[in-house]
């Protein structure tokens, strides 16, 4: 049950992070209570899911490997975010506009493509074929993959359709994590929530072009 989103969820999401009866409480959202069982953070809360859902490898070996690449993508997260808040969280955005710029090229010239990059040649090395990040089956990595891929395109989609064809295996996981009839279903439902410029992916016209105004002072 998403209890955030409901009637009333703010204050009893907040009740649980700031509760003296929580042993072990959350630092922030998203987090996951299962019975006697409280996570936090997104890859650890997909490493609990995983295993329970079939959507992770069953050895240790391979949801170790599965939740490696889910901080990978952590990492690519966190990085997005930093475009339009280079300098601190705590700032506007129009705050650290000019420290935005730099940092958004150089995420989109450089940490995009090598990101991108890695998750291809993880499908092309995949052992079981390169339809997966691993094994045959669909896993939470999967779909964490098609969201980030989602969000880039989002946040910079001048700068990602000139990148995109040469990560074709990535996009082609993306559109077929898409066409899942119950992907497809939770994707046109009031529960899938559009993205904007209140979440990590932003889309600021000026920082998809600052990619473009940096070439063009070399």
């Amino acid at each position: 049950v998403d209890v955030a989103r409901g009637r009333g969820g703010v204050a009893a999401m907040q009740q649980v992070m700031d509760g003296s009866a929580v042993a072990h409480p959350p630092f922030a959202p998203p987090f996951l209570k299962d019975g006697d069982v409280l996570l936090a953070q997104t890859a650890n809360i997909l490493l609990y899911l995983g295993h329970r859902h079939g959507l992770a490898p069953r050895e240790e070996a391979g949801r170790l490997w599965a939740h490696q690449l889910q901080l990978t993508i952590a990492d690519v997260v966190d990085e997005a975010h930093d475009t339009h808040h280079p300098i601190a969280s705590s700032l506007y955005y129009e705050d650290q506009k000019r420290e935005a710029r730099r940092r958004a090229a150089d995420f989109i010239g450089n940490r995009v493509p090598k990101y991108l990059g890695y998750f291809e040649r993880v499908l092309e090395r995949n052992p079981q074929g390169e339809r997966h990040l691993i094994g045959r089956r669909v896993s939470y990595c999967d779909l964490s993959l098609f969201q980030l891929v989602a969000g880039l395109r989002y946040a910079f989609p001048r700068a990602m359709a000139g990148l995109e064809p040469s990560f074709a295996r990535v996009m082609a996981l993306h559109d077929r994590i898409a066409a899942r009839p119950r992907i497809a279903a939770y994707l046109n439902s009031a529960r899938r929530i559009p993205f904007n410029e209140q979440g990590i992916f932003r889309h600021y016209p000026e920082l998809d072009a600052a990619r473009l105004r940096a070439s063009s002072r070399r």
